[in-house]
């Protein structure tokens, strides 16, 4: 399919015997080779993103012991500066990018201290749900995750406001009304991380940093290192976690509060897991409950948004996120894998219409069977009648991996297969007929939309403007964040 970046499917030649292997492989080619830059071009120059075509060192890097790729000196991209705070196996330092003068946190993670397989296990886990969350509200984004000889580095957003236990104890005591501000939010954040099939598995006031230091400033959740994907807890290891013991409401603080409160810890620790209150069903309690009643919004599916926001695009652009799909790292797609996993579930290699149905159920959303189909019609790209792997992928994932230079040149590099600099409309018809997609009236409505200049063909910049276009995920600030006052 020309120079650009592919994953293999995952019902390629025997899709009832799918194993995780065929899920797994992927590859993408140096960008470098993929054609001439711009600059060379005979035809006008366009934008070449800075990373499109790297300086390769003669001498290849090693692969890393714990994330299995090359390792890279972190120090050679950001400057480590103070140290924010430590815990049993990390040490977190200020760190600024040297391009983008951009402040974040750089949590070192010593191999010395990963003295097991699992131990290793754990943090690769930890960089892929980290990379699987990216872009959610309320979540501290992984900016990048870096391996050299002695450690690995995770780079993440600066929360300047420090921990939420800390200003817990600063402040000294809460009003019950606070503190249902403060529990809603985190339950909302649970309930994000839910329906992306993530547990977390350690929340307590610790893992909530503040983004800044002002009174109502965002609660961001951070430390996902015990976290897991659904498929990977059994019920039996659920069942074992739950403490059974009888619930002690005599002790303090206990009697002072409320009968409310005491009613949503009791229904929240019930030990039997069909009894146990939801997430939303929390955020529907009496207590909890906004200003006396629920939010009249519903609360975001992240599957079932991506789905609809894929759904709206045009042709071009879904096939450029094709692109963009297969040039993933393993490491930024594990978490979309388990959930296709986990929605596919005959492990035919693909999704049904039935299947689809039953996974946005499983995560509470309700939708008629017109609305399923239009969802399923949107991401099946043969038109088959079923979603594969790599459409799922592509549907599925959050917008902000076009936030990357790279990614994008190398989608536009797809389409422009004579390396001119330009999109033509023969171009653009022959790409889009490779994934079935080739409409002829289509093509020229989509020239005519995305042709900023009127020349016939499509640059550089304006693919760029196309694919960045309606993408609130690609925003300045992507993240609807939900502030909190503690």
């Amino acid at each position: 399919m020309g120079n650009f970046c592919s994953r293999s499917k995952a019902n390629d030649s025997n899709a009832n015997n799918t194993t995780t292997k065929d899920l797994e492989s992927s590859s993408c080619p140096d960008q470098s080779a993929a054609g001439p830059s711009p600059q060379n071009s005979t035809t006008p120059p366009r934008t070449t993103p800075p990373s499109a075509s790297p300086n390769r060192s003669s001498k290849p890097s090693k692969i890393g012991s714990v994330l299995g790729r090359p390792m890279e000196d972190v120090r050679s991209m950001y400057t480590i500066g103070k140290e924010l705070g430590r815990g049993q196996f990390g040490v977190t330092h200020l760190c600024t990018n040297k391009t983008t003068g951009e402040q974040l946190a750089c949590k070192t993670i010593a191999k010395r201290k990963l003295v097991n397989k699992e131990d290793i296990e754990d943090v690769r886990r930890e960089v892929q749900i980290m990379h699987h969350l990216t872009g959610q509200p309320n979540i501290v984004e992984l900016k990048g995750a870096y391996e050299d000889k002695h450690s690995v580095h995770l780079v993440m957003e600066l929360c300047a406001g420090g921990e939420l236990f800390d200003r817990i104890i600063a402040k000294g005591h809460y009003t019950e009304r606070a503190a249902a501000s403060l529990l809603r939010t985190i339950v909302q954040i649970v309930h994000t991380c839910h329906s992306m099939g993530v547990i977390h598995r350690d929340l307590k006031p610790e893992n909530f940093l503040l983004l800044n230091k002002d009174e109502n400033s965002p609660l961001q959740a951070t430390d996902f290192g015990l976290s897991v994907f659904f498929k990977e807890e059994s019920e039996q290891g659920i069942f074992n976690a739950i403490l059974r013991g009888h619930i002690d409401f005599t002790s303090d603080p206990w009697p002072s509060l409320s009968s409310g409160a005491k009613d949503l810890v009791r229904k929240m620790l019930n030990s039997d897991p069909k009894q146990r209150l939801t997430t939303f069903q929390v955020l529907d309690h009496p207590w909890i409950k906004e200003d006396g009643e629920a939010p009249d919004t519903p609360l975001d599916n992240a599957v079932l948004g991506r789905l609809k926001q894929f759904r709206a695009m045009n042709k071009f652009k879904k096939v450029a996120l094709r692109v963009i799909a297969g040039c993933l790292s393993e490491e930024e797609i594990m978490g979309l894998k388990q959930m296709f996993k986990g929605i596919d579930t005959d492990n035919s290699g693909t999704i049904t219409l039935e299947e689809l149905k039953q996974g946005l159920a499983k995560q509470g959303t309700k939708l008629s069977e017109y609305e399923v189909k239009q969802l399923m019609e949107a991401a099946d790209a043969d038109g088959n009648g079923t979603i594969d792997y790599d459409e799922f992928i592509t549907a599925t994932m959050h917008l902000n991996r076009m936030d990357r230079e790279e990614h994008l040149y190398t989608a536009f590099q797809y389409f422009d297969k004579d390396n001119s600099g330009y999109i033509t409309m023969e171009e653009l018809e022959q790409a889009l007929r490779e994934f079935g997609m080739n409409d002829e009236r289509d093509i020229k409505e989509i020239v005519s939309e995305v042709d900023a200049d009127n020349d016939g063909r499509i640059n550089y910049d304006e693919f760029v403007a196309m694919m960045r276009k309606g993408n609130p995920e690609t925003a300045q600030n992507p993240k609807k964040r939900r502030d909190v006052f503690v």
